[in-house]
């Protein structure tokens, strides 16, 4: 069965980083490209970066300089490292193998005081 399982969220507070991981199981892993999405309350489901089957990364420009993702191909893994937090980037976070249409079930970050 293909699976994406996204842990590593949190509450933190502004300016502090969190690392979210996504664990694929159940297809090739290495063949495909990851990305990250996140919808905020209220709002509908935004691009934040991806990783293609290489090292090639993209990010949405509110995210560039603060975030980084990053893969393990041995791991099965898709690391997304976020830093310098703000209370806009409080969402829940999804990873997607897009070419699968496969998503997992998101992971919620809370930046707050």
């Amino acid at each position: 069965q293909e699976r994406l399982v996204e842990s590593g969220g949190g509450l933190v507070q502004p300016g502090g980083s969190l690392r979210l991981s996504c664990a694929a199981s159940g297809f090739n892993f290495n063949r495909e490209g990851i990305s990250w999405y996140r919808q905020a309350p209220g709002k509908g489901r935004e691009f934040v970066a991806h990783v293609a089957r290489g090292t090639t990364a993209n990010y949405a420009d509110s995210v560039k300089d603060r975030f980084t993702i990053s893969r393990d191909n041995a791991k099965r893994t898709v690391y997304l490292h976020m830093s310098s937090l703000r209370s806009e980037d409080t969402a829940i976070y999804y990873c997607t193998a897009p070419h699968r249409n496969l998503w997992g079930s998101g992971t919620q970050v809370t930046v707050s005081t």
